[in-house]
């Protein structure tokens, strides 16, 4: 007879691997926009709510905070790295005001961050009431990584396009959820089931919108591409008749 323990284990053993996947989901998103050299209408928002939660786990993993986290740390490690070099990919190609929000997001963060280690150190002076503390934050954050795709939602609605919201993510974020909140079910953890579960929710509706809007948004992307000919056509034809102008200037 296999363990509730066992089976939990085995779940979390999942849970990393998927939460890896979910960090490297994105990389065809930026596969393109470093192909086109712009983020195009791309938010950085998921991007670097990421790097805050994963921030936050880092800091809960350390063993002056939560002791025999390794795991934690590990995955949550991996995953800060892989957020920061999209968040300098999205700083290299973005301009103008859209480069100083990220700037100005990625600042904050890290001063937030530092801030709360120092506080949580120097003011709590046990493990327990070190999780805790960094703990309830980190639900909190991991619901706002969960949630932060709803400014791409609205998007999405508004455009009736889902051509800026990655279907392989919004399936990522999916079945980690559904591995963590399965892990945090079997023996009840209030703090990973909050925010796992409401990923859950979030991205049942990502994949919703995405059926909804699809058949939409090919059109649109195929009426675009017959304006772009348009226009190149039209371009061809204008050159033809200068050309013919200058080439009857002549006789």
């Amino acid at each position: 007879m296999i363990s509730p323990d066992t089976i939990r284990t085995a779940i979390g053993v999942i849970g990393n691997g998927t939460a890896l996947v979910l960090f490297l989901s994105p990389v065809p998103t930026f596969i393109r926009i470093w192909k086109k050299g712009s983020v195009e209408q791309y938010s950085p928002i998921p991007y670097v709510a990421t790097l805050l939660n994963c921030m936050m786990w880092v800091l809960y993993g350390l063993p002056v905070v939560h002791p025999h986290s390794m795991l934690v740390i590990t995955i949550n490690g991996t995953g800060m790295a892989i957020q920061l070099t999209y968040v300098a990919l999205f700083l290299l190609y973005s301009t103008g005001a859209t480069r100083r929000k990220v700037l100005l997001l990625l600042a904050g963060e890290v001063a937030f961050v530092g801030a709360v280690a120092a506080l949580v150190l120097s003011l709590a002076h046990t493990h327990e009431r070190r999780s805790m503390i960094v703990g309830i934050l980190c639900v909190l954050f991991g619901t706002g990584m969960y949630a932060a795709p709803l400014s791409v939602m609205k998007m999405v609605i508004q455009t009736k396009s889902v051509e800026y919201m990655p279907l392989f993510l919004s399936l990522a974020s999916l079945v980690n959820g559904i591995c963590w909140t399965a892990y945090a079910l079997i023996r009840f953890d209030l703090y990973i089931t909050i925010p796992n579960g409401l990923g859950v929710l979030f991205a049942v509706a990502q994949l919703v919108l995405y059926g909804i809007y699809y058949k939409s948004t090919q059109e649109i992307i195929e009426a675009r591409k017959r304006k772009a000919d348009q226009v190149a056509m039209t371009e061809i034809v204008v050159d033809g008749k200068t050309n013919n102008h200058s080439g009857a200037g002549h006789y």
